[in-house]
């Protein structure tokens, strides 16, 4: 054992460290999904290892509106930036308003609009990306990523004088033509392509076709034509075969990109989390729970007329709002199960956290938390939040409707649809999602499309046990990490999933929530623990040295082509 020990050591004492590294995502200061979560959290781990040496670079989309997330910062690297503008690019340069504040750049895209064509030829020219099927995002997440490159590319050659081991490091599809231009036109730096969920492999899922059964038959090509996404899937393949070293989240998207994307990743970089963002445990922690609670049980009373003491069972469900990628539907299905289930003996609250199309919050609502009141009697259509574009299309109060699920007062089971971004200024919770995460008792996530999962993840973060799938990559790492499948005593239920079994999973969610309202308090404290100390495993700390050898392996790539 020591022995190995000794030569692992040897083996990162050699790894090549950056003196540099640029992160590219649309997500940097824009909070919209899990990619923020992986960048805002890892950010002071890596702050801390390469201090002002970690450049994030994300899209200036708050031109003249305020960015809460942004704090602009006149005074720093004022000579490059003025260089910069000279040479007319649009760039706002500050810091993130998260733990480590690390430098940003902010970039504005919009000029290179007019010559997207031209931009399109060179990269067809270069790297075959086929373009012509382009819809939608493309445009602007294309015209964003060039932007990002060219400032990246200016950054170098006239603040670092074009020396040095630095790295690009590009997220997403919406990042990959950036890449490429730094592969062709500033070959000195070491460029790692992540992708935290392969736009085909979502798009397969979303479209209701079975993916894991005839994962192996699939062409990804073949199947982006089906489904129109030959653009977005064009640029994703060349941007992983060309990159100097290609990563994904977790060993479940690893296959499916060996599949899809004919290419392997070469190093696998799973997704921490960082202790920062949880409340200390004991009076502190205690006072955020029980202000999160009587928020949400303040909100369910208020808006069904039903009474819900401390007692009360919360269970939550949140995420990108893709009704069957993210179970949505499966959990929608637990719920309607459990209000038949004779064994239940406690009052159970099941919201849903999905950002739909929102039109505002309910006025009626806003009124009656505003008194303050205890209510007895109903809103009208007590099952949701906030106004709804077009609510007869949304799927949720679909399925709500069409079972009959109005939230009776003689139910046990009442399910609240929360169509909106929790950011704190929703106009009805005013209370941000972490903040009120840590008030729930039992999390669900039944996703039958999951790379890595950081909702499940951020639940145990927060002390709060959930139930995920077999196959989301946390749910995997899950399983690794007890050592057999892993069970809600762990903190964690891991239900075995597949492309048919979404009833049967359904049934065991339903079965799950009853037997977790009639655990008593030292089990239920016990559930508690063993969800925090399996999101300790998974602190940044214990996952940050996978980056350390997707930047070694990226930066040996750019040496050889140096020599």
């Amino acid at each position: 054992m020591r022995e190995l020990t000794s030569r692992r050591l040897q083996m990162i004492e050699k790894r090549l460290v950056p003196d540099f590294i640029f992160e590219i995502s649309w997500e940097v200061c824009n909070k919209m999904g899990g990619i923020y979560t992986v960048l805002s959290t890892r950010a002071k781990t890596l702050q801390e290892q390469f201090p002002d040496k970690l450049v994030f670079v994300g899209p200036d989309l708050w031109q003249g509106k305020k960015n809460n997330l942004f704090a602009e910062d006149r005074k720093l690297l004022p000579e490059w930036k003025a260089k910069a503008t000279a040479c007319g690019f649009g760039v706002r340069v500050g810091r993130w308003k998260i733990p480590g504040k690390p430098i940003v750049l902010l970039v504005d895209f919009h000029r290179y609009y007019e010559s997207r064509n031209d931009i399109y030829g060179r990269v067809w020219e270069n790297y075959g990306v086929d373009s012509l099927h382009g819809y939608g995002d493309y445009d602007e997440a294309n015209m964003f990523s060039l932007a990002a490159a060219r400032v990246v590319e200016h950054f170098f050659r006239n603040e670092l004088g074009g020396k040095g081991k630095v790295i690009y490091q590009a997220h997403e599809w919406m990042t990959c033509l950036g890449a490429l231009y730094i592969k062709k036109y500033v070959p000195e730096m070491g460029t790692i392509f992540t992708t935290h969920a392969t736009s085909i492999g979502r798009s397969i899922a979303g479209n209701n076709k079975p993916l894991y059964e005839y994962l192996w038959a699939y062409n990804g090509t073949q199947m982006a034509q089906e489904l129109n996404m030959e653009a977005k899937h064009s640029l994703e393949r060349q941007t992983a075969h060309n990159v100097d070293c290609f990563t994904t989240v977790s060993d479940v998207t690893a296959r499916e990109c060996a599949e899809l994307l004919d290419k392997k990743p070469d190093v696998v970089l799973p997704n921490g989390f960082e202790a920062d963002f949880v409340p200390s445990t004991g009076a502190e922690f205690t006072k955020h729970r029980r202000e999160a609670r009587a928020r949400i049980l303040q909100v369910a009373n208020a808006l069904t007329g039903a009474g819900f003491d401390d007692d009360t069972v919360i269970v939550t469900t949140s995420g990108r709002y893709e009704y069957r990628n993210k179970g949505i539907d499966v959990f929608l299905e637990a719920a309607y199960r459990t209000i038949y289930d004779s064994d239940l003996k406690q009052n159970v609250l099941m919201l849903i956290e999905v950002p739909a199309w929102m039109e505002s919050p309910r006025s009626d609502l806003q009124e009656r938390l505003k008194l303050g009141w205890a209510y007895t009697e109903p809103l009208s259509d007590p099952v949701i939040t906030h106004n709804l574009h077009e609510p007869w299309n949304d799927p949720v109060l679909g399925f709500l409707r069409s079972h009959g699920m109005k939230n009776d007062s003689g139910s046990l089971v009442k399910v609240i649809f929360v169509p909106c971004y929790l950011d704190g200024n929703d106009g009805i919770f005013q209370m941000s999602y972490y903040d009120l995460l840590i008030g729930g008792d039992l999390a669900v996530f039944p996703s039958y499309y999951e790379p890595w999962g950081y909702t499940p993840l951020e639940a145990v973060a927060f002390h709060v046990p959930c139930i995920t799938t077999s196959l989301s990559g946390f749910g995997v790492w899950a399983n690794n990490e007890v050592g057999r499948d892993s069970k809600l005593e762990d903190g964690v239920e891991v239900l075995p999933r597949n492309d048919y079994n979404s009833q049967e999973v359904a049934e065991q969610i339903s079965e799950a929530i009853v037997r977790y309202s009639a655990y008593g308090r030292r089990m239920v404290n016990a559930c508690r623990r063993n969800a925090a100390n399996l999101a300790e495993k998974a602190l940044w700390k214990n996952f940050i040295h996978y980056y350390y050898e997707a930047y070694d392996f990226a930066l040996r790539k750019a040496q050889e082509r140096q020599q």
